[in-house]
């Protein structure tokens, strides 16, 4: 098999930042602020630099836990963790599909924001990650599984060394990647080298990140880990004690579930491995799914919220987090509307490092607070733009726009009304008044940062890709005759793709 070379791992500057400040992240131009805290007492009871793992799944609903009570799925490490953590029962993924969701996390903006419109759009180099910000702060960052930040379609293949946007690109020393889902058996790379792996994908993604964190914990580094799932998005193929629970179920449905056994399954493993390790109590484990669940699988992934993965009711974009710290978070469950926009905010927060640290409009904010305690209302609403639609949730009012350049909006009350099923304009016009002022202030913002005004150069690198397919890039071509027979491949080689 052709290989490709390793990239040599730069070497790091670890510093110390010693400057606390006041991380308003004010900053949020369209009008938005974190609730203020007292440093002096914060710093007081926070531990030492913590370690921060981020894991997110890859198509999995809201519906789709046992701590909700699914009817046939059981996830005992899932539930474990929400026992012992902040469970987030209004967590918004950044957009309704994968890409989008994943720029959010990386730069605490919204996707339109930073040239990921949708699945199989390249994040921009111009854009700050949170990889490379902790990076800078003495962290080894990995990244591990699904990337889908580089601009390719398809299903995963192993990420070029070549690649332009591959991880390293934005602030990961090491990783083990593939450009999109992935499966059973997967083929990945280790920085450029191809490597065959053998199992269940989240059980490979899970075994090298907790390779990672190991060599990292030994070394006494702080560590910032992502495990990024290629489950249970399609197409789906699980192992044989995977799938006993759920003979009953279609085809379709079996494997899918059968996957997210498999998933909570690598959840117990990294936990228990951080127990091992001894660095569960100052490890900050936060997960979540990239956006909401799949229609015609049954049962019901949404928990019966309205709309699955690609609309903006509450089904495409609700989706299950946990937040699990020992030294920090005591164990609860919150209804305070959070999302992944707010992880790099929160992450600069945690750590007290300058807002500089962010230099382009954000459009979450920090949940440091949270984790203490209630903090009551969200001061900054939660903003979407996806495929010329959009949506503002301001606490328990959602407003909706179908189509942007109609401006016709739809407010729902959610917590009357959480299958947002009326519209209640009328019997709140001011709140509707209001909101509507703030979505189409807001979508103006977006529209500078997609014009790229949010730079030092004030527009966008015209090197920037357009989406394609990998089996249009050249370095990809003398792996074809190998890969034509892989069952996760073979589909790409029937339908030729100009």
């Amino acid at each position: 098999m052709p290989s490709q070379n390793h990239i040599p791992v730069r070497s790091q500057i670890r510093f110390f930042v010693v400057l606390c400040v006041s991380v308003s992240l004010a900053a949020f131009r369209w009008g938005g602020h974190c609730h203020a805290d007292d440093r002096t007492q914060a710093a007081a009871k926070s531990p030492p630099q913590p370690n921060i793992v981020l894991v997110m799944t890859d198509d999995q609903g809201w519906g789709q836990t046992g701590y909700y009570d699914h009817p046939v799925l059981k996830t005992p490490h899932l539930d474990a963790m929400a026992e012992s953590g902040l469970r987030l029962d209004r967590f918004y993924a950044g957009a309704p599909v994968c890409s989008p969701t994943r720029a959010s996390v990386m730069t605490g903006r919204s996707n339109d924001r930073t040239g990921v419109q949708s699945h199989g759009y390249a994040l921009r180099r111009q854009e700050t990650t949170i990889a490379s910000v902790l990076k800078d702060a003495g962290y080894v960052t990995g990244h591990f599984g699904k990337w889908h930040l580089n601009g390719l379609r398809g299903a995963g293949v192993p990420v070029l060394h070549t690649d332009a946007h591959h991880p390293g690109h934005f602030g990961f020393d090491q990783w083990v990647s593939v450009t999109n889902f992935f499966d059973r058996d997967p083929l990945m790379s280790r920085r450029g080298k191809f490597e065959q792996f053998t199992g269940d994908s989240s059980d490979v993604a899970m075994t090298e990140a907790i390779d990672f964190i190991s060599r990292q914990s030994k070394a006494n580094q702080p560590f910032f880990t992502v495990v990024w799932f290629g489950s249970p998005h399609s197409p789906w193929l699980a192992g044989d004690d995977d799938l006993k629970p759920f003979e009953s179920l279609d085809k379709d449905s079996r494997h899918h579930y059968g996957e997210l056994v498999a998933m909570d399954r690598s959840i117990g493993t990294l936990r228990d491995s951080l127990r091992r390790l001894g660095v569960a109590e100052n490890t900050l484990v936060w997960y979540c799914s990239d956006n909401g669940g799949l229609p015609k699988i049954t049962p019901d992934t949404v928990g019966g919220l309205r709309g699955h993965k690609g609309s903006l009711y509450e089904g495409g974009l609700r989706v299950p987090a946990i937040v699990e710290w020992p030294a920090m978070i005591k164990p609860r469950v919150t209804n305070y509307p959070a999302c992944t926009m707010d992880i790099f905010p929160t992450l600069v927060d945690l750590l007290s490092l300058d807002p500089s640290v962010a230099p382009n409009p954000l459009d979450g904010v920090s949940l440091k607070p949270l984790f203490q305690q209630e903090i009551g209302s969200r001061e900054q609403p939660i903003p979407f733009r996806f495929s010329n639609k959009a949506a503002l949730i301001d606490n328990h009012f959602k407003l909706l726009a179908e189509n942007l350049d109609r401006s016709k909006f739809v407010l729902y009350d959610l917590n009357n009304d959480p299958t947002e099923t009326t519209d209640v304009t009328r019997k709140h016009p001011q709140v509707a008044k209001r909101m509507q002022k703030s979505l189409v202030d807001w979508n103006e913002s977006v529209k500078a940062s997609v014009a790229g005004e949010d730079y030092p150069e004030g527009r966008v690198d015209p090197d920037h890709p357009e989406p394609r397919w990998w089996t249009e890039v050249e370095d990809y071509k003398p792996f074809f005759d190998q890969w034509q027979d892989r069952w996760e491949y073979a589909r790409y080689f029937k339908t030729k793709r100009k």
